[in-house]
């Protein structure tokens, strides 16, 4: 192994161990590809799926996948307008799984998200059966704070610009702590324990996502 995979695969492991103290279900995959497998194993044929607007579930191939399954896959990618859109968003409360990735995570276990409309962070929440979250170790910060910190100055930026939504961070990369009416950082949510059987977190040994 490289000395990045060495770190990678010891930084899971701690973590792993640390998250299922917090009640989580936890699995570390070197590559995406490995990934797509662990997590289409989870799902059984039959079931209904969703995910929130997630980039590295996307861009690692994982939503392909799934619709090519036996699966009842609600995808709002596909919806025809933003009515159909709200309805899918409306109708991921009663999904079987629901899948997420994260703004940050920190290394013991505490996942953080920001959203702008709180549509993912309700479902994660509360209402589907199941959630898998999909974390590149990019997301990985050493504590609460510093992941805080990355889903404000990191992560919340990039989707500015990914939108297009005129912000202040759009202008220089950095947060401002902003009111603008377009902020996408309206809903701050962290899940520092999990209810039993509910939550499961793949970690990926590849940078996925913002």
């Amino acid at each position: 192994m490289t000395p990045k995979e060495i770190r990678n695969e010891r930084l899971a492991e701690k973590m792993i161990k640390n998250m299922k103290r917090r009640h989580f279900e936890a699995f570390y995959c070197p590559t995406a590809a490995e990934a797509i497998e662990k997590i289409s194993a989870l799902i059984p044929d039959g079931s209904s799926v969703t995910w929130g607007g997630s980039m590295t579930i996307r861009d690692m191939g994982l939503t392909k996948a799934l619709h090519e399954r036996n699966l009842k896959v609600l995808d709002r990618d596909e919806a025809k307008d933003r009515e159909e859109a709200q309805k899918i968003y409306r109708e991921a409360f009663f999904c079987d799984y629901y899948l997420s990735s994260v703004n940050a995570i920190s290394e013991d276990g505490v996942i953080v998200n920001i959203d702008g409309n709180g549509n993912r962070v309700a479902a994660i929440t509360f209402g589907p059966k199941y959630v898998i979250f999909v974390v590149g170790l990019n997301k990985v910060a050493q504590d609460v704070d510093s992941a805080l910190a990355r889903a404000r100055s990191t992560a919340s930026p990039i989707n500015a610009a990914r939108f297009d939504i005129k912000t202040p961070c759009q202008i220089d990369g950095t947060c401002h702590n902003c009111n603008s009416p377009e902020s996408i950082c309206n809903y701050v949510h962290f899940l520092r324990n999990a209810r039993p059987g509910k939550y499961t977190v793949v970690l990926i040994g590849e940078d996925l996502g913002y």
